[in-house]
C-alpha cells in the first residue's frame, strides 16, 4: 500500500457507540480539512450502511445532508447479498489509497468494531475452503446451530465465546479457520495492533450513558415514526429474507416480527430499544482497547480536534 505512505495524507478513525454523533462530526471535520484547501473525503465503516434501502434503520446521512462531501462504500451492497469484513478490507483500502492520491485526508467513521479494525490495523484473514464450508453448511441444514457451536466450544472455547450464538454464519466461519490448521481471529484485535497507514488519528466519541440511553430510546422511536416499517415492507419485496446479514439488523428484524404479526409496535420498539442499548454498550468495550484512541465528549467540534 504506497499510496497514503508516500502522500503522507492522515487517516481519520471516528468511532464510538451508536448514537454518538459521528457522522456529524465526520461531515464537519471534512468540511473544516475542505476549506483550509485539503480535499478530504469520508469513508463508511458501518457495515449496515453498506446497504442500499438501509436508510431509516441505519440512520444513514442523506445525500443532501452530504454537503456535497464524496462518501465512500455507501450503499454498495444489496440486501440479498451478505456484507463480510474480508470482502470490505482491500474495498475501504483502496478508496482512503485513492484520496489520498488525491491529495486529501481520509476520514473513516462508523461503529462496526471488526470492519473499523480491518482497515486502520494490520488485519489479516484465513483463507476460505468452499468445499470444507459448504459441508459445515449441510450440517447445519441437519443438525443445527447449536452442535456447530458445541464444536466450536470444544476446539476453541475463547472464539466460542466471542461467536454470536443468533450468527451460525459467524459459527461455520470459525470452524472452517479452526479446520484448516488456523487459529481463529474470531472478533478481536490482534495481540499486539499495528497500524496499517502510519499517519492515522483515531477519535472516539463518548456520550455518558444515562444520556445515551436516552438519545438511543428516542432513536428508535423516531425510526418507526420515520417510516421505518414502510422501508423494511420494500426491502422485503428486494430480497431482503434472502441475505444471511440484512435481514438480521437490530430494527430491521424486529419490523419483520411486526409485518408478520409476531410482535406488535410497541414490542418491537421495546426490543430494538433493548438490543441497541446492548449493541452500544459492545461497542465501547470494544474501542477501549485500541491504544492511542483519543476519546472526546459528543458534540466534539472539529476545529478542536485540528488544534488539538
Amino acid at each position: 500500500m504506497t499510496g497514503p505512505h508516500r502522500t503522507g495524507r492522515r487517516l481519520w478513525a471516528i468511532v464510538g457507540a451508536t448514537g454518538t454523533g459521528k457522522s456529524d462530526l465526520a461531515i464537519e471535520l471534512a468540511e473544516t480539512l475542505r476549506a483550509q484547501g485539503n480535499p478530504a473525503e469520508i469513508v463508511n465503516a458501518d457495515a449496515m450502511q453498506l446497504y442500499r434501502g438501509m436508510d431509516v434503520g441505519t440512520a444513514k446521512v442523506s445525500v443532501a445532508e452530504r454537503r456535497g462531501i464524496p462518501h465512500h462504500l455507501f450503499d454498495v451492497l444489496d440486501v440479498d447479498e451478505d456484507a463480510a469484513v474480508a470482502w470490505y478490507q482491500p474495498r475501504a483500502r483502496e478508496a482512503i489509497d485513492e484520496i489520498h492520491r488525491g491529495g486529501g485526508d481520509a476520514i473513516l467513521v462508523g461503529g462496526s468494531g471488526l470492519y473499523v479494525s480491518s482497515v486502520v490495523y494490520d488485519f489479516r484473514f484465513p483463507p476460505r475452503d468452499p468445499a470444507l464450508r459448504e459441508n459445515l453448511e449441510r450440517e447445519l441444514e441437519v443438525r443445527g446451530s447449536a452442535h456447530l457451536l458445541e464444536r466450536l466450544r470444544t476446539l476453541d472455547p475463547e472464539a466460542a465465546s466471542r461467536v454470536d450464538p443468533q450468527n451460525p454464519r459467524r459459527i461455520i466461519r470459525a470452524l472452517e479457520v479452526l479446520e484448516q490448521g488456523s487459529e481463529t481471529h474470531g472478533a478481536s484485535l490482534p495481540e499486539k495492533p499495528v497500524l496499517w497507514h502510519p499517519y492515522t488519528r483515531l477519535i472516539g466519541l463518548h456520550v455518558d450513558r444515562p444520556a445515551l440511553v436516552e438519545r438511543l430510546d428516542s432513536r428508535v422511536e423516531r425510526m418507526w415514526a420515520g417510516g421505518l416499517l414502510a422501508e423494511v415492507a420494500q426491502l422485503r419485496a428486494n430480497g431482503l429474507e434472502q441475505g444471511g446479514t440484512a435481514p438480521r439488523a437490530i430494527g430491521y428484524a424486529q419490523a419483520l416480527a411486526q409485518l408478520d404479526g409476531d410482535l406488535t409496535e410497541r414490542d418491537a420498539i421495546a426490543q430494538t430499544q433493548a438490543l441497541t442499548r446492548r449493541y452500544a454498550r459492545r461497542q465501547v468495550s470494544w474501542f477501549k482497547r485500541y491504544p492511542d484512541l483519543e476519546w472526546w465528549d459528543a458534540p466534539a467540534p472539529a476545529a478542536a480536534l485540528l488544534h488539538a
